[in-house]
């Protein structure tokens, strides 16, 4: 009969060879499963880039005044800069999220014209105006890439903030009778977003993209839709560094459905230039 504690001794030996068995198991078990796959060459693991949109603006708004209805019509003014900031992140190697900023600020200085009715006659409201104008908009989408080759299509669904300010000054006329107008008005709000992109490597150091975005507004009073779209290129001559050229367009289209009736509307259209930093 054994002795206990050879016994105990003989036991632990039993239960060392078990857990050194399943160490060896696992073991082969990890060396059989697949590695994480490689992201694309068209994709980093994460970026940021920082920069400028030099747009030609394009803007229209209307009002309802205690004078009758204002509108500006289509204003084409010279171009503008405006900084921009975009950051993006690969998850899981097809998925990721995406981050955009960018401010429009201006100010207008237009005459104003229109005609309502009031009874059986028509009357003319003229006037100068001055309008200035702030938009601040932020999108954030998490995407899912299909394709792991040079050539990968996004697609993605998030959220857009957005914030208008218009702050209008005017002198207005209704035939004999002259006044002055004072009004701001401001909205900002969170709406669904939807993106499609598309990023093509030609070398792991030189890339051609193009997004499309839009934004839908619905709900309460104001209502509305932001688009934007842009094609371009990264070049990185360092390997972490690079310069990013696009041409884009946005558009803006806001609409407050209350007394005021008051609508606002933003084209841009231009080249932006980045410099953009990859991990």
């Amino acid at each position: 009969m054994p002795l206990p504690h050879l016994r105990r001794l003989t036991q632990h030996q039993r239960i060392a060879r078990q857990l050194a068995g399943l160490g060896t198991l696992a073991v082969l078990s990890s060396a059989s499963l697949p590695a994480l796959a490689e992201p694309s060459p068209a994709l980093d693991r994460a970026s940021f880039s920082i920069g400028a949109f030099h747009a030609d603006p394009t803007f229209n708004a209307g009002v309802n005044t205690r004078f009758g209805r204002l509108d500006s019509g289509n204003v084409d003014s010279s171009s503008t800069t405006m900084p921009r900031i975009k950051a993006d992140v690969l998850l899981f190697d097809s998925q990721g999220l995406s981050f955009d900023y960018y401010q429009f600020k201006r100010g207008y200085s237009e005459s104003l014209a229109s005609n309502f009715n009031v009874g059986n006659g028509t009357v003319t409201t003229t006037g100068n105006a001055n309008l200035d104008v702030k938009i601040d908009f932020a999108k954030l989408a998490y995407k899912w890439w299909f394709g792991s080759g040079n050539t990968v299509l996004g697609l993605g669904a998030g959220a857009a903030y957005y914030r208008v300010g218009l702050d209008l000054n005017a002198n207005a006329a209704v035939g004999a009778a002259n006044g002055s107008i004072s009004e701001s008005y401001s909205d900002d709000a969170v709406a669904p977003l939807l993106e499609i992109g598309v990023r093509h490597a030609l070398t792991p150091d030189l890339r051609l993209f193009a997004d499309a975005s839009g934004v839908k507004k619905t709900g309460d009073s104001v209502r509305g839709e932001i688009y934007n779209a842009a094609v371009g290129v990264e070049w990185f001559p360092v390997k972490n560094v690079g310069v990013v050229l696009d041409y884009g367009l946005t558009d803006i289209d806001l609409h407050r459905s209350d007394a005021n009736n008051a609508r606002f509307r933003v084209k841009l259209k231009g080249p932006s230039a980045f410099l953009k930093v990859r991990f």
